[in-house]
């Protein structure tokens, strides 16, 4: 099985840049898009089913913000929108499916950066989730968590972590929710396979040509809960695919 993030910085743009011809590559069995700014009604069939693909969205109240959607060939069980608290399901940013050997949540994290008010929702959000989450592992699921963290937590996980220490995003109390995370029981698939390839990054600035001389980040993950680390095949960054200021993170795991 495949399964593919990517925040695509608007559905509607990356369909102009390569979006069909990606998934016509990879095919990807389950594929999750971030950042999608559109509500599925606004737009035609060809970017709601294609290829095969069925879709569910779950989208913000406010209109072109934020947004996530996930694509599956195989229809899941169970569908359900956000953690259960208005003001974070409001904007969009959490959509689950239930499969048959797994949960798969499509996350949007907020970005903290533009001020102290979403600093602190986000920094909210963290928390809330983690509880969330901390709920369902010890029911005994088994949990996949994809998406647009924002947050990068390793020094090589950013291009300069001494010029960064102070953004939002790689902050003190950012990175070590991520560690607290991954100690709850889960796994960041890319490291398991690749734990010490360095200038490895998702995101890109589109400032001072940032991309092309790969100054970026590391925050979109697959993640996966430790029952699942057995069924684990490989992990890659597609750092050349191009149509937004991410690239797509692909997981493949054994049945």
């Amino acid at each position: 099985m495949k399964i593919v993030t990517w925040n695509v910085n608007g559905i509607r743009a990356v369909k102009q840049k390569g979006f069909f011809e990606f998934c016509a590559r990879e095919k990807p069995d389950i594929l999750c898009v971030q950042e999608t700014k559109a509500h599925p009604d606004q737009l035609d069939e060809s970017l709601r089913s294609f290829d095969g693909y069925q879709s569910h969205w779950s989208a913000a109240q406010r209109p072109g913000y934020s947004g996530v959607a996930t694509f599956f060939r195989e229809p899941p069980l169970e569908i359900s929108y956000g953690i259960g608290i208005p003001k974070f399901d409001a904007e969009g940013r959490v959509l689950i499916t239930r499969f048959s050997q797994f949960t798969l949540l499509n996350i949007y994290f907020p970005n903290g950066g533009s001020g102290e008010e979403r600093h602190h929702f986000k920094q909210e959000f963290l928390r809330r989730l983690r509880q969330y989450l901390l709920k369902r592992l010890r029911s005994g699921e088994n949990l996949i968590v994809v998406g647009d963290y924002n947050v990068a937590y390793l020094d090589i996980d950013v291009y300069n972590p001494q010029a960064l220490a102070g953004e939002s995003g790689f902050l003190p109390e950012e990175r070590e929710w991520m560690r607290s995370f991954l100690a709850d029981g889960f796994i960041d698939t890319f490291r398991l396979f690749h734990p010490d390839e360095k200038r490895r990054f998702s995101w890109w600035s589109y400032l001072q040509n940032a991309r092309a001389a790969n100054n970026g980040w590391r925050i979109d993950y697959i993640c996966v809960s430790s029952g699942l680390k057995r069924h684990l095949k490989s992990c890659q960054i597609y750092e050349d695919q191009a149509g937004s200021d991410h690239c797509p993170v692909i997981v493949e795991l054994n049945s």
